[in-house]
């Protein structure tokens, strides 16, 4: 077996478990708001963009907190996602192939 294919298994493989434990993730009731006020997507998207420095700051004070709640769901949930991954320099998107 060649170490591209290896690599290839690997990264596949990982995906699968990723997905299997995600499957399992559910969000309480209480951490769902439909209030005008509360974030959504936006906020979401803006809240994954400063997660690094956000995350620091919350080191040093408890009032500080990484992710709102609560907030409007999924479309926080997936803003504060493309936030990190895309808006964040997500290490998936900006990493480079070495020869």
């Amino acid at each position: 077996m060649s170490a591209p294919t290896s690599n290839k298994t690997r990264l596949i493989g990982a995906c699968a478990l990723l997905l299997l434990l995600s499957a399992c993730a559910s969000q309480i009731d209480v951490g769902v708001s439909d209030a005008e006020t509360a974030p959504g997507f936006l906020w979401g998207l803006w809240h994954g963009f400063i997660f690094p420095w956000s995350f620091i700051g919350s080191l040093f004070s408890p009032d500080i907190a990484v992710y709102a709640v609560p907030n409007k769901g999924g479309w926080y949930d997936f803003g504060f996602f493309l936030g990190i991954t895309v808006l964040g320099g997500g290490s998936f998107f900006g990493s480079k192939r070495r020869d």
